[in-house]
């Protein structure tokens, strides 16, 4: 079945239907789902949704447009969170300058990230990481990471992976998976393309990033799991395999990574 690695259905616009879709899923050949926290109020929530689904666990985290709430919070909430059953992962978490810029700005987002990562390597469990116009920074913080923690053994997945084949390849060689959704069907998706092309399908994870990043067709409309099956359908042909082969072996990827 699918193996749904990256989806936010705490968000808002899932407010009115979400009991009923996250019922519905299994019937569209979900099989299971990682609800990510984006601050600590939505892994609070993605906690709730794990303990209501049996096929759904939660990652816990501060996305990097949020780390205002750690400055202000700490990162213990997150800590005692982790200790949870059905908490799988760190995430997401990581640097994202699109939005904003300045030194200062961009301290604060490296600061959090490092705090999240050494709770990932003190629970040994993965880490999902939101990089965004941040290519040199986010693999600077991640080698010296690694480096410097040999025991963290779980390493993770480089989220809606948006940079070139030889970093993916350089990150894959560090222990981390890369994650690819719906944005590999889009026309101008050239270098996402050449990236699952040149990366072994081992190292491969598949996501929605619901409700955002829906697939063609269904371009600019609210995401959802289901809508995997189209990213499954893409992989399989830039890779030559049947969209079974490609399911099969992502979920496999997906239950090693966070270890299901």
């Amino acid at each position: 079945m699918i193996f749904e690695s990256h989806a936010h259905y705490d968000d808002e616009s899932f407010d009115e239907d979400r009991d009923l879709l996250l019922s519905s899923l299994p019937q569209k050949n979900v099989g299971t789902i990682v609800n990510v926290g984006a601050n600590i109020r939505s892994s609070c929530m993605g906690l709730e949704l794990s303990r209501k689904y049996p096929y759904v666990y939660a990652a816990v985290g501060v996305h990097p447009d949020e780390v205002e709430c750690l400055e202000q919070e700490g990162i213990e909430p997150i800590h005692s969170l982790l200790g949870e059953k059905n908490v799988v992962a760190v995430g997401e978490t990581g640097l994202d300058y699109y939005r904003k810029e300045g030194t200062a700005y961009k301290a604060v987002q490296k600061k959090w990230f490092l705090a999240q990562l050494e709770l990932a390597a003190e629970a040994q469990k993965p880490v999902i990481v939101h990089s965004r116009e941040a290519a040199e920074d986010t693999m600077e913080l991640l080698t010296q990471f690694c480096e410097t923690h040999p025991q963290w053994e779980k390493r993770g997945v480089i989220h809606c992976y948006s940079y070139s084949p030889e970093m993916a390849k350089q990150y894959i060689r560090m222990g981390f998976y890369i994650g690819v959704g719906g944005v590999v069907t889009f026309k101008n998706a050239k270098k996402l393309v050449e990236t699952v092309e040149k990366i072994p399908l081992e190292r491969i994870l598949v996501e929605t990033d619901s409700p955002y990043l829906s697939p063609e067709p269904f371009r600019g409309q609210r995401n959802d799991s289901a809508n995997i099956s189209y990213v499954l359908q893409r992989i399989a042909e830039i890779k030559g395999i049947s969209p079974d082969e490609a399911e099969r072996k992502t979920e496999e990827n997906g239950r090693r990574m966070y270890g299901l």
